[in-house]
């Protein structure tokens, strides 16, 4: 395993490359998580160089009401990814769904959001590649059993790679991680104080 000094961007480049590197090896997809774009760009061009030719499945985050139905990815950006070869899913975040629509409203604790939580402490990347996981599988992007390499990172570009076999929402917690590829070592939320 690989680890990154901090969370972050910068270490874009190499997530994909080993990610990629893996997917390769294993004759799988990888998943990337890209909100705007730029990420999804990459690891088309990263795959490219490196001769990966297996599947390249793009999940982005999904419209919601403060937006007014606006995805963040413009639509021209979707349709380059698409033309060029990826899939891309916009699918209900798996770790939040509608949980979050209760906790906001009548406050309190729900257990997706407990579980994403738990992924975090792994670091922002881990939770949301195991999250894009479950979420291409239910978009029927990937095949049902079978291990994926799923990239996600801490609010921009990638900075976690898994291989991961997800399974559907309704049974997510079937879904098993066989290998932390590269992660922080230091996760968003490594500065938070324990007060005892």
């Amino acid at each position: 395993m690989v680890l990154f000094e901090k969370a972050g961007t910068q270490n874009t480049d190499e997530t994909l490359r080993i990610a990629l590197a893996k997917a390769k090896e294993l004759g799988s997809p990888i998943v990337v998580a890209s909100t705007i774009g730029p990420t999804a760009e990459r690891v088309l061009e990263l795959a490219k160089e490196t001769g990966f030719e297996g599947p390249v499945v793009i999940v982005r985050g999904v419209s919601n009401k403060g937006r007014k139905g606006v995805n963040l990815m413009p639509a021209e950006v979707k349709k380059s990814l698409e033309e060029r070869g990826a899939t891309v899913v916009t699918a209900a975040h798996a770790l939040s769904t509608g949980e979050r629509a209760f906790s906001s409203k009548y406050k309190g604790t729900y257990p997706l959001e407990i579980m994403a939580d738990t992924l975090r402490t792994l670091g922002q990347g881990v939770k949301v590649a195991f999250e894009i996981s479950v979420m291409a599988l239910e978009a029927d992007a990937i095949p049902f059993g079978t291990p994926v390499v799923a990239c996600g990172g801490t609010h921009r570009g990638v900075d976690a790679a898994l291989v991961i076999t997800p399974c559907y929402s309704a049974a997510i917690l079937d879904t098993v991680v066989h290998e932390i590829l590269c992660k922080p070592y230091d996760p968003s939320n490594a500065h938070i104080q324990m007060t005892f």
